[in-house]
């Protein structure tokens, strides 16, 4: 007589009775020594214990897995049969086991970021990366410059290549860099207003805002865009992100890398009028050892270029 939910589409899956772990593990031993003595000492239990636990199993088999033969037990065919699959089921929890216990005791990864690259790109992305990853522990340090793996206690650093990085450093590509002017979008709204006089005319009358830590960033995009900027009032902030905060309080027009303004443009805070171009400059990942060497390094990589895909 078969249940009433057999056949019945969506009814459960039962999967079939297992017999006790401990008793799996008694026989596993067993079976790799074909002694029960030699299967206690491992376990350190009794020859009895091993002894009625391989019963019990052959009972709820319902076949014999040892031949008891002159003092001695040899397999059955049965007795081969879960031989062989519970040695791999240990073996397969043993490895996993260990992977685990590995990463939990595992210290952080340190990764270094300059300000602003980690202000606004990196820490809005990092709840996808804890998901995709959640046996890496990321600890992320603010930084710029050049890097000192040892002395700074740093895994990786995300660094422009704008100096030259640390001899015997592996540097794998994240993502080239574009760079445009943005505004707020009431200096812009002045632009269309005015007729489009062209991009010198219309940066010639407002502020244009600098950054000490990128100060060629003005020039490096009029030299792209074959203009002549006309000399005019400007401000120079410490930081990169406070000119663009700036700019988008409307105190003039800053150069924004398309990566880190993306959003602000698409939220409506900054404006783009001019678009971006590609600087000749990159963003790389800088690790003391090839990422391959290091499967966080290279988990973090392949997260780090899917991200920067989605910001083309």
């Amino acid at each position: 007589m078969s249940s009433d939910s057999d056949g019945e589409p969506g009814a459960p899956i039962h999967s079939p009775r297992l017999p006790p772990l401990g008793a799996l593990r008694c026989f596993e031993a067993a079976a790799r020594f074909e002694s029960f003595t030699r299967a206690a000492e491992e376990l350190h239990l009794t020859h009895g214990a091993i002894s009625r636990a391989v019963r019990g199993l052959e009972e709820d088999l319902g076949t014999p897995l040892f031949e008891r033969r002159s003092r001695r037990v040899f397999l059955t065919p049965a007795g081969g049969r879960l031989r062989d699959a519970t040695a791999a089921a240990f073996a397969a929890i043993a490895a996993v086991t260990l992977d685990l216990r590995r990463q939990a005791a595992a210290p952080p990864l340190v990764l270094s970021c300059e300000p602003t690259l980690l202000m606004r790109w990196v820490i809005p992305r990092l709840p996808s990366f804890h998901a995709a990853h959640p046996g890496i522990a990321l600890h992320i340090a603010a930084g710029g410059g050049p890097v000192s793996f040892v002395r700074d206690g740093i895994d990786a650093a995300i660094r422009r290549d704008d100096f030259a990085f640390p001899a015997g450093a592996a540097a794998a590509l994240v993502m080239t860099e574009q760079i445009g002017p943005v505004c707020s979008p009431a200096i812009a709204q002045s632009l269309r207003d005015g007729g489009d006089p062209g991009p010198a005319a219309f940066l010639a009358c407002h502020p244009l805002l600098h950054t000490k830590t990128r100060l060629e960033a003005w020039p490096s995009w009029a030299r792209l865009s074959g203009l002549q900027l006309m000399p005019g009032c400007g401000q120079t902030f410490e930081h990169f992100y406070f000119s663009l905060q700036a700019a988008a309080a409307g105190l003039g027009i800053a150069i924004g890398p398309w990566a880190l303004v993306r959003q602000d443009i698409a939220a409506g805070i900054l404006v783009a009028p001019f678009g971006f171009l590609e600087d000749g400059s990159a963003y790389h990942l800088l690790s003391p050892h090839p990422p391959s060497s290091d499967r966080r390094i290279e988990a973090l990589l392949e997260w780090l270029r899917d991200q920067s895909r989605e910001s083309v």
